[in-house]
């Protein structure tokens, strides 16, 4: 459903993560190595350090939200029972691979699925094969209502944990939507707390 697609993306791209506009000079900058010797052996980043790794993280997690919502979306129309995903960048700023549970979780509810997306996305953030992660499900707005939010969950390693929260109806083949919303929420996979991040570290 390219409308769909597009609206989702527009919605949960542009209103969500993207809360200051920014830009890299070149296009090659995703791909561009945190240093060991200045941001994660040391654990300090400088405030120019600081800014640069920013505005790369900010674009990493773009880059794999925007690819896992193209894959998502027509799985939000298509199925009455949507079930979770995760995706995940891997350390060279590039590569973007979706985890497989199904073996795992054949009999497993929506609820259980993230909590197995969190703890296999954990595993693999600790031994710092990632530098992001995203775990896309959907729920009710609120208990006992038929208003239904799409919620992308993410991290990045430089210290970026957040909610997005879109709100949407579907009704005959067509997708409404609200603001979303943005919460903050603990880091779960490549920190046990955010201040052990590099960016709250100093």
């Amino acid at each position: 459903m390219p409308s769909l697609k597009k609206s989702l993306v527009t919605i949960a791209l542009t209103s969500a993560l993207l809360t200051t506009p920014f830009a890299l000079s070149e296009e090659n900058q995703l791909a561009v190595e945190i240093p060991e010797n200045s941001v994660l052996s040391d654990g300090m980043l400088t405030k120019e350090e600081l800014a640069k790794f920013a505005v790369i993280g900010q674009q990493q997690l773009v880059k794999l939200t925007e690819k896992a919502m193209e894959e998502y979306t027509s799985e939000l129309m298509d199925d009455d029972d949507n079930m979770p995903a995760a995706w995940m960048l891997l350390d060279d700023g590039e590569t973007i691979k979706r985890i497989n549970i199904d073996s795992q979780a054949e009999q497993a509810n929506a609820q259980m699925r993230i909590l197995m997306y969190r703890a296999a996305l954990k595993s693999i953030a600790r031994r710092g094969k990632i530098n992001a992660a995203v775990i896309l499900y959907t729920g009710k707005v609120k208990e006992g209502e038929d208003a239904e939010a799409l919620v992308i969950e993410h991290e990045h390693r430089l210290g970026i944990s957040a909610n997005k929260v879109v709100p949407f109806h579907l009704e005959d083949g067509d997708a409404s939507f609200s603001q979303a919303i943005t919460r903050e929420k603990p880091f779960q996979m490549f920190y046990d707390d955010k201040q052990e991040s590099p960016a709250h570290q100093g």
